[in-house]
């Protein structure tokens, strides 16, 4: 695929989450900030500045740039570690978020896209890698399974799939996801959800008139 075809890895994680909301970022190009945004924020600019570094036998990347013409993806890494082995380096892609450990895939499934990208480019298996999560400060091992390598892939067909048709999905109001979403004033989904059509809310109004 060409350069203007590769998706971003983040539209991934954005999809997982809620496919309107992905939607509405990558398609409709909206943004709005908020506290849990901006914190996020600052820490992948602290974490993606191009650095190398080595210690006690570890060489650590950050700000890597990845790409998977094949499947059609392209993002940064916040880390990838190089850990030196008796068969030479192995890769570890890091990935950091601000908040804590997801009962969803959504971080997964970012994390084993960049491993995807990963092992195109330095042509090795990764079996696993890791989320940092900045209120638990702790790191969490995520296995790169067959489950959730064909996870990851059939998110990037879908993802692909709705970015090429351009329609953004009808909202759908969770409170829990999105009284927590950045986008919700923009997105507006318990209004939009409402399924009273203007046609029927003017039959009521005639029915009452003439009643």
């Amino acid at each position: 695929m060409g350069g203007e075809d590769l998706i971003s890895i983040s539209a991934l994680q954005h999809y997982l989450y809620c496919p309107r909301q992905c939607a509405l970022i990558h398609i409709e190009q909206l943004w709005a900030e908020s506290r849990h945004t901006a914190e996020g924020r600052l820490l992948h600019e602290r974490a993606d500045k191009p650095h190398i570094e080595r210690r006690r036998g570890v060489r650590t990347v950050t700000g890597m740039p990845l790409a998977d013409a094949t499947l059609g993806i392209t993002g940064i890494a916040d880390v990838v570690e190089f850990h030196q082995g008796e068969g030479g380096e192995k890769a570890c892609p890091v990935e950091y978020k601000r908040g804590r450990p997801k009962a969803h895939r959504a971080d997964e499934v970012q994390l084993c896209a960049q491993c995807l990208c990963l092992e195109s480019m330095l042509q090795m298996r990764i079996p696993e890698g890791a989320l940092f999560y900045g209120q638990t400060r702790r790191r969490m091992t995520v296995a790169f399974d067959e489950a959730l390598r064909q996870l990851t892939i059939d998110t990037i067909n879908a993802t692909r799939a709705m970015l090429e048709s351009a329609v953004t999905p009808l909202a759908t109001y969770v409170p829990k996801r999105c009284d927590a979403c950045s986008l919700i004033d923009l997105c507006q989904p318990r209004l939009l959800q409402r399924k009273d059509s203007v046609s029927a809310w003017l039959a009521r109004q005639l029915t009452q008139e003439e009643a």
